[in-house]
């Protein structure tokens, strides 16, 4: 159990005590500074524990945000201080500071806490403080103020502004007006019943896995009950989050799972509406295939754009403000986040059309749409890059190289060969172009040739540090690459089952790709060297899919697709799911794409 520390004795009528007690906190008091330290010292080192002057007064929300996030080694709000395990020994030397002969803030801060966390920065120490808005949090100096700070706290219903934060402040146009307004009721509803955010995810997993199987089951009420459910799995979505952020429960274990179920959850729709195509004589495999690259690549520039600008310096860009601009204009604002077609108005597009259209024409519409969507968002972020003028940082750089996903073939080349060609993203660009005009002449051999072209340009692309405006695009246009040439050759294979394995083997690869985004975003670097070793790089699985095309018949070519696609998603998963477990992976809530 946590403990909380009372620097004193309570003021009495104050409900300080009761309410730690109801976050989790066992509650000591001290009588003085020092025997504070002495029972800080006293707590177990493997357990929070928090500094609280016993005349705080605020909101029990306002309490909750400040001492109970577990993203935070270090957080503080008025009155009150908090460390995990991790920032333990800063808040023991903060204390200890502060109790000595020569703590210097003692004078300006008549609150203990408050001197701790004035010591903490002025150690160099990173502490969070959260966002209160309307809630107090407060530590007064009389009676007089602290008869208006009760007030304050009378005037605030601190349950509404909670049940506000739990939605997400930025939002696309479905989820906002359709789905957060009651969805955060049910996020209450789950909290209040002991639910956790692990449990709603794998809840809305689980309901999208049944509306593909209804989905594949190609009747008209198979398809209407796939609308429904795939709709109520987006709702159970976005009640996760709101779960999480309603009390606040962040893991690691969400994170990895609010991370890649929602892409799980898409995928295995698609490919239940192309097992209900076929058991009506329609194949759209290569439909639901080519959707599933387009979303893929779509991300892929969204993280690589994110990652190359985040921590650029001079950072500025005339498209860029005038994109500011227009957010503060009231109806571009929803336009603009409605035409990049976020999850939520995918999703609700899917649902409907699955439920009145065939699937055929559901995938002509979201290949369209998406797209359309990548088209306008790309070029918007070229112009920006263009525009822009920014110094990117070797991190960004080494983020890029990570993403782009270099096998040990284009290492050996980029060792082998002593010339260093120029720009990265045009020498990316010339290799696919070459990978694509060989794949598409139909001759055996060709795409062979064009994967070797391929592989060499990929080594070369990397041999200097990926800092051009524009080479942020050298990731997608990779992913790009090795996708399409696996969904060509299965086409041409023209063989029944070869466009389903290369839609198994396209979706392993593609859960990789999401762990290394989501592994950088949060600051553990990219996956290990041997799984990518063992797994090929881009370019060794595009070599690899080539020369099997050319070798084998059209039926040993599916075989060698599956067996394929079962081991790199075994070797992917068990990996990402060990690190995501794992006490060492980053303990962090993603917020999800709004893409």
């Amino acid at each position: 159990m946590s403990t909380a520390i009372l620097t004193g004795q309570p003021v009495p009528g104050s409900s300080i005590e009761g309410d730690l007690r109801s976050l989790g906190f066992d509650v000591r008091t001290a009588s003085d500074a020092a025997d504070a330290e002495t029972l800080l010292a006293q707590v177990p080192g493997g357990k929070r524990v928090a500094v609280v002057d016993p005349r705080f007064v605020g909101h029990l929300h306002a309490l909750r945000l400040g001492l109970t996030d577990p993203r935070f080694d270090l957080a503080a709000i008025p009155g009150a201080v908090t460390a995990q395990p991790a920032g333990r020994q800063a808040l023991t030397r903060a204390m200890a500071r502060e109790n000595s002969a020569g703590g210097g803030t003692a004078l300006a801060v008549d609150s203990l806490a408050d001197r701790v966390v004035a010591a903490l920065a002025a150690d160099g120490a990173s502490v969070h403080h959260p966002e209160l808005g309307s809630l107090v949090a407060a530590v007064p100096a009389d009676p007089q103020a602290r008869n208006e700070a009760r007030q304050a706290v009378a005037d605030v219903d601190d349950e509404a502004v909670r049940l506000k934060s739990a939605v997400k402040a930025r939002d696309g146009f479905f989820t906002t007006f359709f789905i957060s307004p009651y969805s955060r009721y049910i996020a209450r509803w789950c909290a209040r019943r002991g639910l956790t955010p692990n449990q709603v995810t794998t809840a809305s997993l689980l309901t999208a896995l049944i509306a593909a199987g209804c989905a594949a089951t190609g009747t008209r009420a198979g398809f209407v009950a796939a609308g429904v459910l795939l709709i109520a799995s987006f709702v159970l979505d976005c009640t996760d989050g709101q779960l999480a952020r309603y009390s606040l429960q962040y893991s690691t274990l969400g994170a990895w799972l609010d991370a890649t179920f929602d892409r799980a959850k898409e995928y295995a729709y698609y490919a239940g509406l192309a097992l209900g195509a076929a058991r009506g004589g329609d194949d759209v495999w290569a439909l639901a295939l080519g959707a599933m690259i387009l979303q893929t690549c779509r991300h892929v520039v969204d993280f690589s754009f994110n990652e190359a600008n985040h921590d650029a310096t001079a950072n500025t860009s005339p498209t860029a403000a005038l994109s500011d601009k227009l957010d503060s204009v009231g109806w571009t604002v929803w336009v603009r986040r409605m035409i990049v077609l976020p999850i939520g108005e995918r999703w609700a597009m899917i649902a409907v059309l699955t439920a009145v259209t065939t699937p055929r024409i559901t995938f002509y519409v979201l290949l369209v749409g998406c797209a359309f969507a990548a088209t306008y968002t790309t070029a918007g972020r070229v112009l920006r890059s263009l525009t822009r003028k920014a110094r990117r940082t070797d991190r960004a750089a080494g983020a890029l190289a990570d993403l782009a996903d270099n096998g040990p073939l284009a290492s050996l080349v980029a060792r082998a060969t002593p010339v260093r060609l120029g720009n990265p993203l045009l020498i990316a660009a010339f290799g696919t172009a070459v990978l694509a005009g060989c794949v598409f002449s139909g001759a055996a051999w060709a795409p062979v040739a064009g994967a070797v072209v391929y592989a060499a340009t990929a080594g070369q692309a990397l041999c200097r540090p990926l800092k051009g405006a524009l080479d942020w695009l050298v990731p997608p246009l990779f992913r790009a690459a090795e996708y399409g040439t696996v969904l060509v050759l299965a086409a041409h294979a023209d063989v029944n089952g070869a466009l389903p394995a290369a839609f198994g083997l396209v979706a392993a690869v593609a859960y990789h790709h999401y762990d290394t985004v989501y592994r950088i975003r949060g600051d553990a670097g990219a996956p290990p060297a041997w799984l990518t070793r063992a797994i090929g790089g881009h370019e060794g699985r595009t070599l690899l899919v080539t020369v099997l095309a050319a070798v084998l018949t059209a039926s040993q070519f599916k075989v060698a697709l599956t067996v394929l696609a079962v081991a790199v998603a075994l070797v992917v998963l068990v990996e990402s799911i060990r690190f995501w477990v794992s006490s060492g992976a980053p303990a962090v809530h993603d917020e999800g794409e709004p893409a």
